[in-house]
């Protein structure tokens, strides 16, 4: 099953990010091209039909706006917050695969990694 697949995890609290904005873009010469955008849903999956296609090899980013997310859940931010929006750049090698990536999150780190899905 080719594709991506994201899932993201406030681990702060320890709670899935619903409603969490994220977005996928190929990058071609440090330029990005919009391919999907849209929300986290209640089972902490992004669920966009155009991340199950089959992606040719490249570069990619996705970028999660941690920031917004936790100003909607009124957790308390600086007025500078450590974190706004995070891009995370990726390489698809074997379009074949699928990819999935988990992304964790605090309001003053993160992690995201290839996953098994």
């Amino acid at each position: 099953m080719p594709g991506v697949s994201i899932h993201v995890v406030d681990v702060s609290r320890g709670v899935v990010a619903t409603g969490m904005r994220v977005e996928l873009h190929a990058v071609d010469a440090g330029k990005l091209a919009l391919l999907a955008r849209g929300q986290i849903g209640a089972n902490g999956l992004w669920n966009a039909p155009e991340l199950a296609k089959t992606f040719a090899a490249g570069a990619y980013a996705a970028v999660f706006h941690v920031g917004d997310f936790y100003r909607t859940q009124r957790v308390a931010l600086p007025a500078v917050p450590f974190l706004e929006a995070v891009r995370f750049d990726f390489g698809i090698a074997d379009p074949a695969q699928h990819y999935h990536l988990p992304f964790k999150c605090t309001p003053w780190g993160y992690s995201c990694f290839r996953g098994g899905a």
